[in-house]
């Protein structure tokens, strides 16, 4: 995300932008938050600090936690004291991916997987002490930077006859420059911090990682072969949720966001990989 958005940056010559790595900015340092936001008069912070690694959390709650939830927490009271509108990134793990239509922001959370359990925290923390956040939960994240299921199946289909991918698990694919834009959209809208909330973001349409997987065979013009299996045949760590559908009503009304369907967006991230 944080590599879109600095795509993005250029565009928007209204901005002035600055980007920091982990290692530039501990969010879970007070003092160095504290002394960062002194320094810059800053009117926007958009929080891309995750810790996303499902499978290992499972062995690592304690960072997980530390991450998702304790440095937000310390985020969003920097935030409040200087004014800035937070906007922060959250996940459909805070469901437990049971249901069998797309989730809407009021329904009942109940993460089952740590990684959740720490987004749904960071949550709950944030909104406490800054109640002027923006949070926006989303789903299937790929995108041409960093590695994620498009990229991996790119590559994996060039190397390979033939793989195997779940048939069972239905969400929704999203593309993370489609993210970042609706992210500049809603700050350039200048209805941020009248409309303070959770919000549930992803591309338009529903499907499973295999017809996933068959768009990117199709799109790549590979010749690899797509075995479909259930998720009982790919044991992970963690549980993955069965169903992770979200409805993306409240944000398109409320930002007039306009959402692509994931078969388009799916065309043009694969375009830049080539």
């Amino acid at each position: 995300m944080g590599y879109e958005l600095q795509t993005l940056a250029p565009a928007f010559l209204k901005y002035f932008f600055l980007f920091v790595t982990k290692e530039e900015l501990n969010i879970a340092d007070a003092a160095a938050l504290e002394k960062y936001f002194l320094e810059h008069n800053i009117n926007f912070c958009i929080n891309c600090a995750a810790y996303t690694a499902v499978d290992k959390a499972e062995s690592e709650p304690e960072q997980a936690f530390l991450i998702n939830a304790t440095a937000l927490t310390t985020l969003a009271t920097v935030c409040k004291k200087n004014n800035t509108q937070l906007i922060h990134i959250s996940t459909d793990y805070v469901f437990d991916g049971t249901a069998n239509q797309p989730y809407k922001e009021t329904d009942q959370t109940n993460p089952v997987r740590v990684y959740g359990k720490s987004k749904l925290q960071g949550e709950l923390l944030a909104i406490k002490n800054c109640p002027s956040v923006i949070i926006i939960r989303t789903a299937w994240l790929y995108g041409v930077f960093k590695n994620n299921f498009v990229k991996t199946m790119w590559r994996l289909m060039s190397e390979r006859d033939s793989i195997n991918v779940v048939n069972d698990q239905l969400g929704c694919p999203t593309y993370t420059a489609d993210l970042a834009a609706a992210i500049m959209h809603i700050i350039s809208s200048e209805q941020s911090n009248k409309n303070p909330g959770i919000y549930h973001y992803c591309n338009a349409g529903i499907t499973n990682w295999y017809d996933f997987a068959v768009a990117i065979k199709e799109l790549s013009k590979r010749n690899c072969i797509v075995n479909p299996i259930p998720t009982a045949q790919y044991p992970t760590a963690a549980k993955r949720p069965a169903y992770s559908g979200l409805d993306t009503t409240k944000i398109k009304t409320t930002f007039a966001v306009v959402i692509p369907k994931w078969e388009e967006s799916l065309r043009k991230c694969l375009e830049k990989l080539v």
